[in-house]
């Protein structure tokens, strides 16, 4: 007899099986019973040849998306029709009587735990030499819309704060001069000051300035002095005998109260 086929459908097998009998009442009996040698070869042919019916095929879920704070998984969901042994066709989803399965579904809808977020760093202080930087390092609610107090974040990974910077070497101190003061002469030669200081690059008193280079704090000046009429004019005139007074007016020296004196009828209205 043939035996059932294999398979109900894309193709299955039949088998024709050899039995040995008895030729008296034709009964089965057991295969030693019979020559081994004079066994025919089993005969098989196909069966169920018709394709399968359409069914959907349902992989596995991917990973989600996100850890926390929903995500969203996916998986393949394909309608397949076999239509052989070890062969199969893919169908538009409208080949699949049943309903479709999802291929995608929310995951880890969690909330997350509160994280740290840093914000920009400062710039380096001060501008010149080592200095620091520094930044605000907050905790946070996941989408950033809420601030907890520092103790809700896990101390270990929170980020640094300030950090070490340098924008190069700073200019050495140097001499800084104020304004000439009024000059201690009302008329004549006299002495003017100014403040002479050693400042750092930030304004303030160091002694590292080089006294070789230091400015004057001190130099001499002299006041113009104001002409005084003389009403009797024999009481004017010039005390030296030798005729240099009109060098005095020529150069200009009549401003000065030792000429003036001397050469009183020359510098008289100049």
């Amino acid at each position: 007899p043939w035996s059932e086929c294999s398979a109900t459908c894309a193709g299955g097998v039949q088998r024709q099986e050899v039995v040995c009998k008895r030729l008296d009442d034709n009964s089965i009996v057991q295969n030693n019973y019979c020559d081994p040698d004079s066994k025919p070869p089993e005969n098989q042919r196909a069966c169920n040849t018709e394709p399968c019916p359409p069914e959907w095929f349902i992989g596995d879920w991917l990973e989600c998306s996100k850890t926390c704070d929903g995500g969203m998984r996916t998986r393949a969901v394909l309608c397949i029709r076999k239509i052989g042994p070890s062969e199969e066709e893919t169908l538009d989803y409208s080949g699949c009587l049943t309903h479709r399965p999802v291929e995608k579904e929310p995951c880890n809808n969690q909330s997350c735990p509160p994280q740290w977020v840093a914000l920009d760093w400062s710039e380096c202080t001060p501008k010149c030499g080592p200095g620091f930087k520094h930044r605000i390092v907050l905790c946070k609610s996941s989408d950033l819309s809420k601030t907890f107090p520092a103790a809700q974040c896990p101390e270990e990974s929170k980020p640094p704060v300030r950090i070490r910077c340098s924008l190069g070497r700073c200019p050495p101190p140097r001499w800084v001069t104020g304004d000439w003061g009024q000059c201690s002469a009302q008329c004549g030669l006299g002495q003017q000051m100014r403040t002479v200081q050693c400042l750092s690059y930030t304004g303030q008193a160091s002694s590292d300035c080089l006294e070789t280079v230091r400015p004057p704090s001190m130099q001499q000046c002299e006041s113009k002095c104001d002409s005084t009429p003389i009403s009797n004019t024999e009481e004017c005139k010039d005390v030296n005998k030798v005729a240099y007074c009109p060098l005095v007016l020529k150069f200009k020296f009549c401003s000065r109260a030792y000429f003036r004196q001397m050469c009183c009828k020359t510098c008289q209205g100049h």
